[in-house]
């Protein structure tokens, strides 16, 4: 038994050495160490050469605004309110026509247009043009034409580069982050944190030193546009590197620009498949091929640009990454489908984590390409030998410092969610029963995060991107316990599915040290341990997966490139309603094209000239310097309450009876003895705090109640972004909704007492009345403004489980009774979710509204957002 013991305590101290170091390696990339700095060995890189006149100033001489009107070419402010609301809002000529044709509409708004096409003409003469105006041409390949609706890349370059809003967010400069003052943990987030931007500022630096790098980052994907007639258009958009990834992935802050519309043909006319695809793929490439054209020559040989605040320097635009799904992956690099189209793993070896590989060799690639000189049948040999389609001239073949296989970069959305999630999905359905994996997810205790999926997830279809993600919250607690097949362990199952889901959290931290990159690779090297579980059960055969193998390459390519919030998918799909579905809504669809770039021309017009009465009315302000950063992924937030309470006045027999506070006369008084003694020399014992509080007396009857606590965002990165509700806690009685009765909801939460996380549950938010404030405290205490009654659960275990490592939890009980408390709402750090100890097979009677009263023991659930990940692994 001493021996058990002992090994018991071995595993124990192992587990918490590994928590620590664990902590210790959050702390690092989250900033808590700090960061240090080491800026291009040359400072000649990124220079400014001299100053020009400033974006908005240059904006202003184009106006022609000779009279002092702030909002010209329009009238008044109220006629500009109008423009922009029209313009911005979606509502459709028509609309907007036959509002202003209601008698006295526009007499009563003084409006100098009576209808759209006044509007329209306003818009088209009198403002500058805001971003480079599109150009219709055809591309001929395989001796047919079609159609390209383009703008010129270096104007779009440009218009962003030289965008005010982005002036002082913009890196000029690569840059090493270290975690440590002795430069051994390095730090990758934004893009010129990356290996690639050093790398390819040094070779840039042998031709021309002194150049600024414009990472040109390109993103295509074919989207429909409507539901029945299955019309698509094929927008391809740009945006470059400087701009910080925070502001990048903000579609309302346009830092995304259309350059293209691509075409869409089927070419159904050619029978021959093999051919049809080959066409597709030159048409792709002659297109891509034309638009980034002008790279080649002013990648290397520069280009003065002058960013919004009027800074001259000698500018590089040079293609870095490709971001878009599998498919588009493997039309831009010409790679056979189920290959990989960054290296050159062989198929059959997809599925393992030990295989070697290689990425794919350019020079013999574009040895293979100039082929095509020699004939048709040595180019086709030669490319086949290569391992690529027999594409006419890729796009990519001549632009400078480019190697494409290098510039696929990984792809959250398709490769994870919609891919590997999608698959174990279906995986742990085979394995556990759909009935009663939905049964578990119907019984989840409700939390700001989780979203309740009320008929379950294995019956639903066409799962969104958004679903997989509200999936994945929840996703490896419902399993815990569940019976497999033929009595088979489960251990290997929930080991499997736990290293898949911290691969894809740790995959998604907007900042990465060389430390957690490690534990990005461990991982997925627990899931690959682990993943025969499906085979054993008769699932998969293999798991030569391209969307698995992907996940091989993700800590190199954000070495390279930086976290992968600079290169998601996610932006494209959201980019799609904006530059796609709702320009096509706007046309007539006939000759359409013609009229989304000219419905999109106008908005981006009224985008700009609101930026300009933004600016004016601002007052024109020095622009102050600013340090690119890691991201804060301290997670501050503010904790925000209801001006005024949603319940006046609760009577504390009403607290007992409706919200459940059982004990709330006996914590409030030991609360308010303890706060009364808080100067003390010495601590009140337990029973002398209980002895003292018999002798309070509550000058009220009633207390106000606040029925929910929120935590908004802060802007800590200072990018003018706005608030938002991040988290939120309910305390709450049952009450009515239409016909049908609500029940009582007490979330959980994370409560800190000198610093030490505890779990409770939240029953009660309320305050003092404030005449009773001078009754109960002397005049030296500090009270609260707002307090929670509370019910705790026991401490945390000192080590999670070995199987799934979830930290498991249980009510804490004195004489078979709840612990309850009176702490200040302050000390409520944020909401937390437990998942239910389900068992073999879950409880029918078991309700989502019941479930924290129904069951005795939880697992902490670390998965409902990055915060708590980071804090509980």
């Amino acid at each position: 038994m001493d021996d058990i013991k002992d090994l018991a305590d071995e595993d124990e101290a192992g587990w918490e050495d590994q928590r620590r170091a664990h902590q210790d390696i959050q702390a690092r990339v989250q900033g808590q160490c700090g960061c240090v700095v080491v800026p291009y060995p040359d400072p000649r890189a990124g220079q400014q050469i001299t100053r020009c006149c400033a974006a908005n100033a240059e904006y202003e001489a184009h106006l022609a605004n000779e009279e002092e009107n702030l909002y010209h070419p329009f009238a008044s402010k109220m006629e500009w309110e109008v423009a922009r609301w029209a313009k911005l809002r979606g509502l459709s000529s028509t609309a907007l026509s036959d509002l202003l044709a209601i008698e006295g509409v526009s007499e009563r708004l003084s409006l100098s247009f009576k209808n759209a096409n006044e509007l329209n003409a306003i818009v088209d003469h009198g403002l500058p043009t805001g971003r480079p105006k599109f150009k219709r041409e055809q591309i001929v390949v395989a001796g047919e034409a079609f159609d390209i609706y383009h703008r010129d890349v270096i104007e779009c370059v440009k218009s962003l580069y030289g965008d005010l809003d982005f002036a002082k967010y913009l890196a000029f400069a690569p840059e090493r982050h270290y975690s440590d003052e002795d430069e051994m943990i390095r730090l990758f987030h934004d893009m010129h944190t990356g290996k690639w931007w050093w790398d390819t500022q040094k070779k840039l630096d042998q031709h021309s030193p002194g150049g600024t790098i414009i990472p040109i980052i390109i993103l295509s994907n074919k989207t429909q546009v409507t539901l029945f007639r299955n019309k698509s258009v094929y927008p391809v958009y740009l945006t470059i590197g400087n701009i910080p990834k925070e502001i990048r992935r903000k579609p309302s802050r346009g830092a995304h620009i259309l350059l293209a519309y691509l075409p869409c043909t089927r070419l159904q006319h050619i029978t021959n498949k093999a051919s049809r695809r080959r066409t597709l793929a030159n048409l792709y490439h002659a297109c891509l091929g034309r638009l980034l054209a002008p790279l080649k020559s002013i990648g290397v040989d520069g280009l003065r640009m002058a960013s919004g605040d009027g800074a001259l320097r000698r500018c590089h635009p040079l293609f870095a990454s490709f971001v878009g799904d599998y498919p588009e992956q493997l039309l831009v690099t010409g790679i056979k489908f189920g290959e990989c189209p960054k290296c050159d793993v062989d198929a059959d070896n997809m599925g393992s984590n030990t295989a070697p590989f290689h990425l794919r060799n350019l020079t013999k690639v574009l040895d293979a390409l100039a082929a095509l000189d020699e004939g048709n049948l040595s180019f086709v040999r030669a490319c086949a030998a290569a391992g690529i389609k027999p594409i006419v001239h890729p796009f990519w073949e001549d632009l400078p410092f480019t190697n494409i296989f290098r510039a696929i970069t990984p792809d959250v959305l398709h490769q994870l969610y919609q891919g590997l999630i999608k698959h174990l999905l279906g995986w742990l359905s085979a394995a556990c029963g759909g009935a009663e994996i939905d049964a578990r997810c119907r019984r989840l205790p409700p939390n700001h995060h989780i979203h309740l999926f009320s008929k379950g997830i294995t019956c639903l279809s066409r799962i969104s991107g958004t679903e997989h993600a509200q999936i994945c919250h929840f996703l490896l607690g419902i399993i815990i316990g569940i019976r497999l097949p033929n009595n088979l362990n489960a251990g290997r199952l929930l080991r499997a599915v736990q290293g898949l889901m911290d691969f894809l959290y740790l995959a998604q931290y907007p900042c990465h040290s060389s430390e957690s990159l490690q534990l990005l690779d461990d991982a997925l090297d627990l899931f690959h341990e682990n993943k025969d579980i499906f085979i054993d059960l008769g699932i998969r055969s293999n798991f030569n997966l391209p969307k698995l193998h992907a996940t091989r390459h993700y800590s190199a390519m954000i070495m390279m490139f930086g976290t992968t919030d600079n290169y998601n998918t996610e932006y494209t799909e959201r980019l799609h309603i904006d530059f796609a579905k709702d320009a096509y809504r706007a046309t007539n669809h006939k000759d359409e094209f013609v009229q989304m770039t000219r419905w999109l021309k106008r908005k981006e017009k009224i985008m700009c000239h609101d930026k300009y009465v933004n600016w004016r009315c601002a007052g024109v302000e020095e622009t102050m310097p600013y340090h690119l950063r890691p991201p804060d992924m301290t997670f501050c937030r503010l904790q925000s309450v209801s001006k005024h309470p949603t319940a006046k006045a609760v009577s504390i027999d009403k607290l007992i009876e409706d919200y459940g506070a059982t004990y709330f006369r006996e914590a409030l008084a030991r609360y308010i003895t303890q706060l009364n003694h808080t100067n003390d020399p010495i601590p009140l014992r337990s029973q002398t705090l209980d002895v003292l509080a018999q002798d309070v007396h509550f000058p009220f009857r009633t207390l106000p109640v606040f029925h929910r606590v929120k935590w908004l965002s802060v802007d800590a990165r200072g990018h003018g972004d706005a608030t938002a509700t991040l988290d939120s806690v309910h305390a709450r009685p049952q009450w009515s909704s239409g016909s049908s009765l609500r029940p009582r909801r007490s979330d959980t939460a994370l409560v800190s007492i000198c610093g030490n996380p505890d779990v409770v549950s939240m029953e009660v938010i309320f305050s003092l009345p404030s005449k009773s404030v001078p009754l109960l405290f002397p005049p030296t205490v500090e009270v609260p403004t707002h307090f929670a009654y509370i019910e705790w659960f026991e401490p945390f275990t000192s080590a999670p489980d070995q199987h799934h490592g979830l930290y498991k939890l249980l009510r804490s009980l004195r004489g078979g009774e709840k612990v309850a408390s009176i702490v200040p709402l302050a000390n409520i750090v944020r909401s937390v979710h437990l998942m239910p100890n389900f068992g073999a097979v879950v409880p029918r009677e078991w309700t989502s509204d019941t479930v924290l009263d129904n069951c005795n023991t939880f697992w902490l659930n670390s998965y409902i957002d990055r915060y708590t990940f980071s804090l509980f692994k």
